[in-house]
C-alpha cells in the first residue's frame, strides 16, 4: 500500500496558473512561489468585495483518537466530489505547523487520494507565512526588552510582562526560561516564556484581520506588559506596529494550491484549536466564498474546540453564517471511545474487529457533538469515514443512530477513492442546501451563537463548559478570578472567550473518553489577546508549548541525494 507522501509525489499537478484560470483569475493576480504555489494579490482580493457569496460548509469531527478521524481528508475529498458533480467549489484550509509534523500528529494536507499538493511544501516551509509570524512576534519581544534596557520610558513593570516569544516547533524546555543573563549590556534579567507559533496572538490576528489597515489596528492593540500603575502597555506604545506589519505584508495574502484532482484550495493561517481559535484566515474564507459557489472549510480537532470557536469567535467577529456542518467520525474511533483496549493501550487490531457493544458505548461521544452543533441552528451531516474493516452491521448502527437524532448521514470513502468516494456526502449536502429550508437558512437568521456579548466573562466560560463540554460545575482558581475581574475592569468583558483545553476529551481530563457528564472543570488562568479580540482561558493542565513524544515523527523523516523526502505523513 502506498503512503500518503508517495501518492502525492506521483501526482501530476497542473501549473497553478491553470487552476487559477478556471476561477477567472489572471496571471497578473497571482504572486508565484514556484510553479505550483501562488499567493492571491491584494488587488484581486479587493476586486472580490462586490461579488455574491457562495455557500459556507464547515467540516469538523468528534474528539481525536489514535485511530484517526480524517477531517482534512474529508474536506479535500468533499471539494473534489463537488467538482465531479460539476459544482464550483474552493476549499479553505489551515497551514500545517512544523511542531506536529515532526512530533506525533504528522502533517495536515489530507491523505490517500484526497490531499492538497505539493504535499511536502505545504507541510514544511510552504510560502514562509509561519516564519513571518514568528519573526513579527519575536521582533515585538526584542523591542520590548530593548525599551526596558534603554531607560524604560513607559515605566514597564518587569514583573508584569505578558508578551511571550514563540517558535514553530514542539520544544518543552522553552516553556519557562530566563533571559538577560550575562553582563549589564545583555539586558534585564527576568523570567520569560515561549509559546508555539500557532498559539501566538500574531497568528490569531493574521487569521482574523480583514486587510492591512485592520491588521495594523489589531497589532497596535496587543498588550505586551503593564506599567507600575497597572495600566496596559501595547505594541502601539512601543512603536512596533509598522515594522511588524512589514514582516507580515506577504503573509496576509492567502495561498492558492490544488488537490490531487486539481480542485482549488486556499491554505492560509494555522492556529491550533486546543490552545487557540483553530480556524484558517477570514481573508481566505471570504475569498473562497466569493470565488466559488461552495466554500468548504475546516476547524481544528473535535467540534467541542474547533467548531465552537469557528462559530463563537470567527463567525462572530467576521460576520460569517455557515449553511451546513459536516461532522466526521469513524467506527474505529467510536469503538476506542467505547473502551476497546489491550493491556491498557489501544490496539488497532482490536479496533478493526466488529464490536457492536463497544460501538454502542462509544457513540455517545458522537451524540454529544451532534447535540452541540444543533444548538447553533445549522443543518448537520455525519460523514462516517469508511475503513475496509467496518462491517455492515456497524455502519447500519451509526446510520440509524444519527437519523434518530434528526441528523443526516453519509458514508465517505474519500481516502481510497478521492472525489468519487465523496459523492454521496456531496449529494446529501446539496439536497440540504437546495431545499427550501436550506435555501433560506442564512437569510432567515437561523444560525445563532452560543452566548451574547453582554454576558460576563465568567458566565461565557460557564456557558461553554456546561453547554458544549457537559460540565456540571466550573471551578475558578483564585488567580483566574482575579485576572477575569481585571480584564473586565479594563473594558474587555464583552469579548468572546477562547477556551484552551485538551483535545482528547470533552472534559479537561484527557483520560475521560466517551461522554463525561457532570464533571468539574477547572479554570486556572485567563489573559486577553486584545489585538485578536478574545480572552484566552486555560483549563486543566493544557500548555501553550507542546512537547515531543518519546518516538517523534522526526525520526522517520529523511531526504535522499536527489532531494526526495520520505517519511512525512
Amino acid at each position: 500500500m502506498k503512503t500518503d507522501i508517495e501518492i502525492a509525489q506521483e501526482a501530476v499537478m497542473e501549473p497553478i496558473c491553470e487552476v487559477a484560470a478556471r476561477l477567472g483569475i489572471s496571471e497578473d493576480d497571482l504572486e508565484y512561489y514556484g510553479k505550483y504555489k501562488a499567493k492571491l494579490s491584494s488587488g484581486y482580493l479587493d476586486s472580490l468585495k462586490d461579488k455574491k457569496d457562495g455557500r459556507l460548509i464547515l467540516v469538523t469531527a468528534i474528539n481525536p483518537t489514535p485511530a484517526g478521524e480524517g477531517k482534512t481528508t474529508t474536506s479535500v475529498g468533499l471539494g473534489q466530489a463537488f467538482g465531479r458533480l460539476g459544482k464550483r467549489a474552493v476549499i479553505a484550509l489551515r497551514e500545517p505547523s512544523l511542531g506536529p509534523c515532526f512530533g506525533i500528529k504528522g502533517g495536515a494536507a489530507g491523505g490517500g487520494m484526497s490531499q492538497v499538493v505539493p504535499m511536502e511544501d505545504i507541510n514544511l516551509h510552504f510560502t514562509g507565512d509561519f516564519h513571518a509570524i514568528t519573526s513579527a512576534n519575536n521582533l515585538l519581544a526584542a523591542l520590548l526588552d530593548n525599551h526596558i534596557q534603554q531607560g524604560n520610558e513607559l515605566q514597564i513593570d518587569t514583573r508584569q510582562i505578558v508578551w511571550k516569544r514563540c517558535v514553530d516547533m514542539n520544544d518543552r524546555v522553552l516553556r519557562n526560561t530566563v533571559v538577560g543573563m550575562g553582563s549589564r549590556m545583555d539586558g534585564f534579567v527576568r523570567e520569560d516564556h515561549f509559546v508555539i507559533t500557532v498559539a501566538s496572538e500574531i497568528m490569531a490576528i493574521l487569521c482574523l484581520a480583514e486587510d492591512m489597515k485592520d491588521l495594523k489596528d489589531r497589532l497596535s492593540r496587543i498588550i505586551v506588559a503593564y506599567n507600575y500603575a497597572g495600566e496596559p502597555v501595547t505594541a502601539g506604545d512601543l512603536q512596533a506596529v509598522g515594522a511588524m506589519a512589514a514582516l507580515l505584508k506577504d503573509a496576509l495574502k492567502p495561498n492558492l494550491v490544488q488537490t490531487l484532482e486539481h480542485t482549488p484550495a486556499l491554505v492560509h493561517g494555522g492556529p491550533f484549536a486546543n490552545i487557540a481559535h483553530g480556524c484558517n484566515s477570514v481573508t481566505a474564507t471570504r475569498a473562497a466564498l466569493k470565488m466559488a459557489d461552495y466554500c468548504i472549510t475546516e476547524a481544528g480537532f473535535g467540534a467541542d474546540l474547533g467548531a465552537e470557536k469557528f462559530f463563537d469567535i470567527k463567525c462572530r467577529i467576521a460576520g460569517l453564517e455557515p449553511d451546513a456542518v459536516v461532522l466526521v467520525a469513524t467506527v474505529r474511533a467510536l469503538k476506542y471511545n467505547g473502551g476497546v483496549q489491550m493491556e491498557g493501550k489501544p490496539s488497532m487490531e482490536d479496533l478493526s474487529r466488529e464490536n457492536l457493544d463497544a460501538l454502542k458505548k462509544g457513540i455517545v461521544n458522537l451524540e454529544k457533538h451532534i447535540e452541540n452543533l444543533q444548538k447553533y441552528g445549522v443543518p448537520v451531516v455525519v460523514a462516517l469515514n469508511s475503513f475496509v474493516t467496518d462491517t455492515e452491521a456497524e455502519i447500519a448502527f451509526v446510520k440509524e443512530f444519527c437519523e434518530a437524532r434528526n441528523c443526516e448521514f453519509a458514508l465517505s470513502e474519500v481516502w481510497e477513492k478521492g472525489g468519487e468516494g465523496g459523492i454521496a456526502l456531496a449529494e446529501k449536502l446539496l439536497e440540504i442546501l437546495d431545499s427550501e429550508e436550506g435555501e433560506t437558512a442564512q437569510r432567515s437568521g437561523r444560525f445563532r451563537l452560543l452566548y451574547e456579548d453582554g454576558l460576563s466573562l465568567e458566565e461565557k466560560i460557564r456557558t461553554v463548559a456546561r453547554e458544549i463540554y457537559g460540565a456540571g460545575s466550573v471551578n475558578f482558581s483564585a488567580a483566574a478570578r482575579k485576572q477575569l475581574q481585571r480584564l473586565t475592569d479594563l473594558g474587555f468583558g464583552t469579548l468572546p472567550v477562547c477556551m484552551a483545553k485538551n483535545q482528547y476529551s470533552l472534559s479537561d481530563n484527557p483520560k475521560l473518553l466517551g461522554r463525561p457528564r457532570d464533571f468539574e472543570m477547572t479554570i486556572r488562568e485567563a489573559y486577553v489577546s486584545a489585538g485578536a479580540g478574545f480572552v484566552v482561558v486555560l483549563t486543566g493542565d493544557v500548555v501553550t508549548m507542546p512537547g515531543l513524544p518519546k518516538k517523534p515523527a522526526a525520526h522517520k523523516i529523511d531526504v535522499n541525494e536527489s532531494g526526495v523526502i520520505t517519511g512525512l505523513f
